[in-house]
């Protein structure tokens, strides 16, 4: 067993998009604490939570950082956010 913890923290939202953005801007807003990750962020219905959808891109850019554009984004990766 790991020494590491992770917190659930629900919040409702009504439609898998909303849930996203509502994600995405707890992870932005949180993002100041160094125990989160949110490249990690994932959401899913209440009744499938085994079933996550990613929040972000989640992949590793140059210095280690990850990308901020939304899952499946075209072209390049970005630390600089974009409307969807």
């Amino acid at each position: 067993m790991t020494e590491r913890w992770v917190i659930h923290l629900p919040a409702a939202a009504g439609d898998l998009l909303s849930a996203q953005r509502l994600a995405r801007v707890v992870a932005h807003w949180a993002h100041v604490l160094p125990q989160l990750d949110p490249g990690g962020t994932t959401v899913s219905a209440e009744d499938e939570q085994n079933v996550r959808h990613w929040v972000f891109c989640d992949r590793i850019m140059p210095g280690g950082l990850r990308c901020l554009l939304w899952p499946d984004h075209d072209g390049d990766c970005s630390r600089r956010p974009r409307r969807r």
